[in-house]
């Protein structure tokens, strides 16, 4: 497949700068801001003003450049590759010019450049603006990369309206560059030449060669993908809903889905996606979102192998999934939480509780299915006996006569029973588990004690289908990636637990946490918690350096044991520098590009110690 648009010839630039009396006046407002003192309006270009702001904020140099290098080993992105004989027909047209093309990924990390003139080239080597580098508006402040990036639309940055310094003989014009499939963005293209050359040109002709690259990708993409966009647009156009199309390397969603969904909405609809897509046929289900909204999803798999496309309708609040259900606080004594999709799941257990059905409750391991079931009946009704069985074989399922637990709960009809690891049961043990509750259940009488059950999330529940029946209501607990915000209540409750409300958890530490996913959910925290108070005095303040090295990265990848011990090692080195790169990197024996390319390899959060040291 080619393309039907032809490359548009990039014209010189010279001849077209800016005046020298608006330089000045700008140049003028820029200093005033870095020396806190008013910038009156207008002066200063409102997009501009802001990414200044933003740039002192994150306490970007202005007097020089200091930009992370990430190496060049891996700067081969794939839609790069797919536009090549499209750049380097656009580079070839700057031969001569003193006009560079630059693409980076979506961070900012340049991933090429060319310059058709010597001494632009040579400048922007001496400015880091060549590949490995990144120029994320968090490291060199206002630019055309990271501010575009930032902003995510086209922007122009011309001399004095850089933050740093060194900028300032530059005028760039950066465009983010989304997939033409699925929409999201893949880097930025943007055209950098010295500012007195720079006109009102140069944006648009950024805004042309990114169109340009769309195209290219569009050109390159295979009969499946086009089957998929094909089927996503078509369904965009017969609804004003929530779409989304999927297959095994794209995910797609239209603005409607932007909007109303957040994060972690966006994740539970994909994920449920590809589960229905694995069936094979049309379907529609009910899912809850984190989010606490109630949808009704529809699939459509296409004839290509794992790919479908998504409607979804937001369901209307009625009385069993309204506000007046989920959305009211509940005291829960045990466990703490205020997101709306945990409180959904507390007042589904709660109202199973009151009608007197049995449940089964599902989630990930460690989210807190026993505990919450433990917590009801604690509500409901204090100072009545509770019973937990593990049933796990290695637990009390693998001991005689472990039914006779079972059968001691309905003596007591007051009480009730929680049933753990249901799902580990071997099918024989499942049958037993089932006939002795049901035969107990008939004849108990009117008052039959309150049974929960707890199943892993995705087991195989095929030989507890006697079990299940007798489970009228199933409840999904929520991961706590899925209620992050709930942090803010769990670990001061967790370590009241741990210390006895002697210690506090700083700002920087809620943020390394907030930024983890947790496998393990509460479980996982609740470990990290214990070990941090088993080593440090139960009075005061945890700090980031008081956390695990792995809580201190974002991870992208599971570690060998050699990485993780590096890992570590620079984590520890970080600290000690109170977050400065270069004396850590002095310290560990590397040198600064090192240093810089293994914080990027291993998502490594450079938080600063709070003792006013800067995060460089």
């Amino acid at each position: 497949m080619t393309s039907t648009r032809e490359s548009v010839p990039l014209p010189t630039l010279a001849g077209h700068g800016t005046t020298g009396g608006s330089d000045a006046a700008l140049a003028e407002a820029r200093t005033r801001f870095l020396t806190s003192e008013p910038v009156a309006f207008g002066e200063v270009r409102t997009p501009i003003l802001n990414s200044w702001r933003r740039s002192l904020r994150a306490e970007v140099a202005a007097d020089h450049i200091e930009v992370p290098y990430v190496g060049e080993d891996n700067l081969d992105a794939a839609w790069v590759e797919g536009a090549r004989p499209l750049l380097n027909q656009l580079a070839g047209q700057l031969d001569g010019q003193p006009v560079s093309l630059i693409l980076t990924d979506p961070t900012g990390i340049v991933l090429s450049q060319h310059t058709g003139d010597g001494d632009l080239h040579r400048h922007l080597e001496g400015v880091h603006l060549v590949p490995g580098f990144s120029y994320g508006e968090e490291f060199v402040g206002t630019n055309g990369i990271g501010t575009a990036l930032e902003d995510g639309t086209p922007r122009r940055v011309f001399g004095h309206e850089h933050y740093a310094e060194h900028l300032e003989g530059l005028a760039c014009a950066g465009v983010p560059i989304q997939h033409p499939l699925s929409g999201k963005t893949i880097g930025a293209v943007d055209l950098t030449c010295w500012s007195r050359d720079a006109s009102g040109l140069l944006i648009a002709l950024a805004r042309s060669a990114a169109d340009q690259v769309r195209q290219a990708l569009l050109a390159t993409t295979s009969p499946r993908e086009l089957e998929l966009f094909q089927a996503y647009l078509q369904a965009c156009r017969r609804t004003g809903g929530i779409v989304l199309a999927v297959d095994a390397d794209n995910v797609m969603m239209n603005d409607y889905a932007r909007t109303l969904l957040d994060a972690a909405d966006q994740a539970m609809l994909v994920g449920q996606m590809r589960e229905l897509v694995d069936s094979g046929q049309r379907s529609s289900t009910s899912l809850l979102l984190p989010s606490g909204s109630r949808v009704r999803v529809h699939c459509r798999p296409l004839s290509a192998a794992g790919a479908a496309v998504l409607h979804v309708e937001l369901v209307e609040p009625d009385e069993d999934t309204g506000p007046g259900t989920a959305a009211l606080p509940m005291f829960l004594p045990g466990t703490v939480g205020s997101a709306p999709v945990w409180l959904r799941c507390c007042h589904e257990v709660d109202a199973g509780f009151d009608a007197g059905e049995w449940l089964a409750l599902v989630g990930e391991p460690g989210t807190g299915k026993a505990t919450l079931a433990e917590c009801v009946q604690q509500r409901r009704r204090p100072g009545e006996q509770l019973r937990t069985l593990d049933v796990d074989p290695a637990g009390d399922a693998g001991r005689p006569g472990w039914l006779d637990v079972v059968r001691s709960v309905f003596a007591h009809p007051a009480s009730a029973l929680v049933v753990r690891h249901a799902d580990r049961l071997d099918a024989a043990s499942a049958t037993a588990l089932a006939a002795t509750l049901a035969e107990l259940r008939d004849t108990a009488g009117p008052c039959v004690p309150w049974v929960a059950v707890t199943l892993d999330a995705g087991a195989d529940t095929g030989r507890l289908a006697d079990l299940l029946e007798l489970l009228p209501r199933t409840v999904q607990v929520p991961p706590l990636r899925y209620r992050i915000e709930d942090l803010d209540q769990l670990v001061p409750f967790l370590l009241g637990k741990l210390s006895r409300g002697g210690l506090t958890c700083s700002p920087a530490t809620m943020k390394l946490l907030m930024r983890a996913t947790w496998p393990g959910n509460v479980t996982e925290l609740y470990g990290v918690l214990r070990d941090v108070v088993a080593h440090r005095r139960r009075t005061g303040e945890i700090r980031p350096g008081d956390l695990p090295a792995a809580y201190h990265a974002v991870t992208r990848r599971a570690l060998t044991h050699l990485e993780s011990l590096e890992r570590d090692a620079i984590v520890r080195g970080l600290r000690d520098a109170d977050g400065n790169k270069s004396r850590a990197a002095k310290s560990l024996g590397m040198s600064r590009a090192t240093i810089y390319r293994k914080i990027h390899d291993y998502g490594i959060v450079t938080a600063g110690s709070g003792r006013g040291g800067r995060n460089r």
